[in-house]
């Protein structure tokens, strides 16, 4: 794309967020690497050692003081201010940001002061034949997907579901890194002021950043039995997971719903328990590069797309599953 692709990658404690990596991958569906412009808000605690091999053509670092402290409050618009006027610089065509808490309200914003099309929440990525961006995203309810292209000209600004790409491999060498002051910028307007922070208690390692999850079903038959998951996934330091009708039933949180209606997911080894495989499920998970499936049901839709797979009865593969790990450790 003759105008390049930028990614607006979030900081923290330091270093690059997840998503980071993800969204370079990303971007790699629509645009060449070396058209690749990476832009991160930083303080003087960021680390630029974790540039290397990050596989993009140039890093944009823009210094404000504080970058750092500007999503405490959940609001985010230093960073808007901070984003907004980059790409007036750039002019960049596409504008990449990871549907996390911060990406998902920078995004709408910039959208709507830049007059340019939004698409959230995506989960793959290609060009037209007219060079513009058609996206793939959940509809309906995450029952079914459907493909938009952007129509027209101009910025064309994506949201990407966290998991929904791997992380990008490393690559040899940094890229070229421009720094530019920005600490002039200061949000202005109406800004939005926090009125009250509710914490969500989580368990383990986050979904979207777990190299092993392993994951629940209906095939369980309750609640009990997600204590022998949570057993296994604290000896291979996995995150639990969770099909939606495991999660509709009360039997664990929402928090933890792979699929369409819940989070994309991209470990190297996926665990189901219990899991049918339906469609909604299998396509958060479909970054998954090796899936090891049990189930008693055969013809389940699941073995089709694992690398392993065990037919029986849970509660008697599961146990001597976990004893085997167990004896590893």
């Amino acid at each position: 794309m003759s105008d390049g692709v930028m990614i607006v990658g979030e900081v923290v404690d330091g270093g690059l967020h997840p998503t980071v990596r993800q969204l370079v991958n990303a971007a790699g569906q629509i645009g060449e690497s070396s058209e690749v412009t990476l832009c991160l808000a930083v303080d003087g605690a960021f680390d630029g050692g974790c540039l290397e091999g990050i596989g993009v053509g140039k890093v944009v670092l823009l210094e404000h003081p504080d970058a750092g402290s500007d999503g405490i409050g959940g609001v985010y618009s230093l960073l808007t201010e901070l984003v907004c006027e980059v790409v007036g610089r750039l002019e960049p065509t596409v504008v990449l940001v990871g549907k996390t808490d911060a990406g998902s309200v920078v995004s709408a914003r910039l959208a709507a002061r830049m007059g340019a099309g939004l698409a959230s929440d995506c989960i793959d990525l290609a060009l037209n034949s007219h060079g513009r961006v058609a996206v793939t995203r959940p509809v309906h309810g995450g029952s079914a997907l459907a493909v938009y292209e952007f129509a027209g000209e101009g910025l064309q600004v994506v949201s990407v579901r966290p998991g929904a790409f791997e992380v990008a491999q490393s690559v040899a060498g940094t890229p070229d890194v421009e720094r530019i002051d920005m600490s002039s910028v200061s949000a202005s307007g109406a800004v939005p002021v926090l009125v009250e922070t509710v914490v969500e208690e989580s368990e383990g390692v986050p979904l979207e950043q777990a190299d092993v999850v392993v994951s629940g079903g209906r095939g369980l038959g309750g609640p009990e039995p997600f204590d022998q998951l949570r057993e296994l996934c604290g000896l291979l330091g996995a995150a639990l997971g969770a099909s939606r009708a495991a999660c509709d039933a009360g039997w664990v949180d929402h928090n933890h719903q792979v699929g369409l209606t819940g989070k994309s997911i991209s470990p190297t080894t996926y665990i189901t328990v219990g899991i049918s495989g339906a469609s909604q499920h299998m396509a958060g998970c479909s970054s998954a590069r090796n899936i090891v499936a049990i189930d008693k049901d055969r013809e389940a839709n699941i073995f089709s797309h694992a690398r392993y797979g065990v037919v029986g009865d849970w509660a008697k593969v599961l146990p001597a599953f976990t004893a085997a790990v167990a004896e590893l450790e």
